[in-house]
């Protein structure tokens, strides 16, 4: 089996340079990319495992990029930027990242954090697998297999892999409350310190596709416990 291979987008060529050569050289192959018709090029021909952008990268800047790379694909997104500010990866994660590094960085954590990401979404897949069930919950209906999310007007939502992975993470526990730090274990997040958002965030942005249309989100937050699904669910 090949290893993963990696999509580099960097602005400068010689971080992107140096970057494929320390991804190698922790076991993956790497693909470098300077302009967004690169990204789209790699997308459209070759199986891509994850894609590590810059913020800066320019003609439309890596956020934007973010945006319109988690709308086409699901693809593993870890954000990287010489600004490390809560704004920045709150925003960064908002957009779809899965993510978020500050430069510099280690070649070593970024591995780290690829796998993180990486190991995530094949844990989403063999859920749907083993599973091969539909769940039901308050005129909702998930089907693993496909991964489909289906609201109760019958029109289908689209999420992440991260964001899959945690609905079903909450349809598993159904009213039952799973505190912030063992959520964020479970959905595979990064072990991070305390005042980390990402699994907030990941919250928020399921909370609002479960939203679109008027439909209530189910998904509460207990004030100093955690969160949790309320409603009853039904398996079949």
């Amino acid at each position: 089996m090949n290893p993963p291979l990696i999509l580099v987008a960097d602005a400068q060529q010689d971080m992107r340079q140096q970057l494929c050569k320390s991804l190698e050289e922790n076991g993956f192959r790497a693909l470098a990319a300077a302009t967004a018709g690169d990204i789209w090029s790699a997308l459209d021909s070759v199986a891509v495992s994850a894609l590590v952008l810059d913020a800066s990268l320019r003609g439309p800047d890596g956020m934007d990029l973010c945006r319109s790379v988690r709308e086409r694909s699901s693809v593993p997104i870890i954000m990287v930027s010489h600004n490390s500010s809560e704004v920045d990866r709150v925003v960064g994660l908002e957009l779809g990242a899965d993510d978020y590094m500050a430069k510099p960085y280690s070649a070593r954590e970024l591995a780290a954090r690829l796998r993180a990401v990486m190991r995530r979404g094949r844990n989403e897949r063999a859920l749907g697998l083993r599973r091969q069930t539909q769940a039901r919950f308050a005129g909702w209906a998930v089907d693993f297999a496909r991964r489909e999310v289906v609201a109760p007007d019958t029109s289908q939502v689209q999420l992440t892999a991260a964001e899959f992975s945690l609905l079903a993470i909450l349809i598993d526990h159904a009213q039952t409350v799973i505190a912030r730090t063992r959520l964020m274990e479970m959905a595979g997040v990064r072990e991070a310190p305390s005042s980390d958002r990402s699994i907030d965030v990941l919250i928020s942005r399921l909370r609002r596709k479960l939203g679109q249309g008027g439909h209530a989100a189910p998904i509460v937050t207990v004030r100093g416990a955690g969160y949790m699904l309320s409603a009853a669910v039904d398996r079949r």
